[in-house]
């Protein structure tokens, strides 16, 4: 998510696009990353932490879609929408599984080595996605969604045959 979304103001400038319609296109990802969040633990609770975390992989593979089948305003702002609600759903249902993974006195040591590697991940994203742009261009940029949401659906799948194989 976060090497798209660094990198779609530079492409959409790249692209002939106004400086105030990139910025545009920041302001609807950020409505729909924190946006969703009054209802997403809601969808958890009704849908399962699985399914809601698969949407948001989904909605990221449609992010990247959306925005490798053409250059127009509408595939940016479309494109930054859906994978903010797709970053919503995948990091709110991610930190709950991460929750649900260890014992209570063990969560908060958990949940702070699961933010820093999350965030870490995020600064080297950041910082990768500029030069990937520069270098490969937007096409390349999304289409580096295809495998790591692939790697996260797979984990995400293992993860969940782990628990049904769990004892009650």
């Amino acid at each position: 998510m976060n090497m798209i979304m660094t990198s779609a103001p530079l492409a959409m400038v790249l692209c002939g696009h106004d400086s105030r319609d990139a910025t545009l296109g920041i302001q609807w990802h950020v409505l729909g990353m924190f946006l969703p969040s009054f209802f997403t633990g809601s969808l958890i609770n009704r849908f399962g932490v699985e399914r809601i975390v698969a949407l948001g992989l989904a909605l990221n593979v449609a992010t990247a879609v959306i925005e490798l089948s053409g250059i127009g305003l509408a595939n940016f702002w479309i494109g930054l929408a859906l994978l903010g609600v797709g970053w919503n759903f995948g990091f709110i249902g991610a930190t709950a599984m991460v929750t649900d993974c260890c014992r209570p006195e063990e969560r908060t040591t958990v949940q702070a080595f699961n933010d820093f590697m999350i965030f870490g991940t995020m600064a080297f994203g950041s910082f990768l996605s500029g030069s990937l742009l520069a270098t490969y261009g937007w096409t390349f940029v999304n289409a580096v969604v295809f495998p790591v949401v692939g790697l996260a659906a797979a984990l995400l799948g293992w993860a969940g045959l782990k628990r049904r194989e769990r004892p009650a």
